[in-house]
């Protein structure tokens, strides 16, 4: 009898909300005036550029401590503007020696939002990408794209990623709830027309839904079979979750996977590095060191904190 040979293939996927990544140029098409030097922000070059740093330190955050530190493979970023600022993030920015390539969405939203991944083109070879249209309802807004990517990683596996940034629960959570079914049913119909022709398809999706676990936009992607690989993720630092709202951690931001993927995750967690974080003087422990509160220009890093979900794969 013979026995094969195993080799072990570990990759990982962080995805982030960036809080605002705004280049400084007004796009006449897109309500980004707030993000110009004389907006309301008061959105300069200087502040960009330590934008663009503190984006990359997180990332490289990311990939862990010590020996076992790996950049991480994938990274699917939400609230960035347009491929000028993933071009600058890429190749000019603290993360520039990392190089990664890069594909990004351009959407209706009204603020000129998007969603991007970045990728390690070593360790996955992009097959295709493109972005999927949410159709609209009534009363509600142009918004953010669906990215969708494929390609291949160790081992010759097809990985299917979508990058989701769903509407937002400004109005209410149950007024706008209509609108995050929209981008929930587009992922799903996606998904079923890839497990037409490979039921067991290797599938992520990564974003910020602006839900919260039991949400029926989440629910729907589970009907399909998929999993949320983050709906325990914490941090080692007092991080409960994503986000804090008045006090309160939860997870707006979440990573589905299949179970040709759910099987094989060794982890998922909150990033909550210390440099991440800043004390909660008025609810106590610690929260998120945000950019802005309001027009407050706080010099942090987001207002969310990255999920980091390692997978292993062992290959005969």
């Amino acid at each position: 009898m013979s026995i094969g040979l195993f080799l072990v293939s570990l990759f990982t996927l962080v995805e982030l909300n960036c809080e605002n990544l705004f280049d400084t140029r007004h796009d006449s098409l897109r309500q980004d005036t707030e993000f110009l030097p004389e907006g309301a922000y008061q959105w300069t070059p200087s502040r960009y550029w330590q934008k663009l740093n503190r984006v990359g330190q997180t990332i490289v955050a990311c990939g862990g401590e010590g020996d076992d530190w790996q950049l991480p493979d994938l990274v699917a970023l939400c609230e960035v503007e347009n491929d000028t600022v993933l071009r600058d993030l890429t190749k000019r920015s603290l993360l520039r020696n990392a190089r990664y390539e890069y594909v990004v969405t351009d959407s209706p939203d009204e603020r000129g939002v998007d969603v991007a991944l970045l990728y390690s083109p070593f360790s996955f070879a992009l097959i295709q990408h493109y972005s999927l249209r949410v159709p609209l309802v009534k009363d509600m807004r142009p918004t953010r794209d669906v990215l969708y990517v494929s390609g291949r990683i160790a081992g010759g596996d097809t990985l299917h990623i979508f990058v989701v940034h769903a509407p937002s629960r400004s109005g209410g959570e149950r007024v706008t709830r209509r609108f995050r079914m929209q981008t929930s049913e587009v992922v799903a119909q996606a998904i079923d027309s890839i497990r037409a022709g490979s039921p067991e398809a290797r599938i992520l999706v990564a974003g910020d839904f602006n839900a919260y676990a039991g949400e029926l936009s989440l629910r729907r992607l589970e009907t399909i079979g998929l999993t949320d690989i983050s709906s325990k993720a914490t941090g080692q630092n007092g991080a409960k979750a994503t986000y804090k709202y008045h006090g309160l951690w939860a997870g707006l931001d979440h990573i589905f996977a299949s179970s040709p993927l759910s099987s094989c995750v060794s982890e998922c967690f909150v990033m909550d590095a210390s440099f991440l974080l800043e004390p909660d003087e008025k609810y106590g422990g610690v929260q998120p060191h945000r950019n802005y509160l309001g027009p407050r220009y706080l010099n942090g890093y987001s207002d969310h904190l990255p999920l980091v979900a390692r997978f292993t794969m062992s290959l005969r």
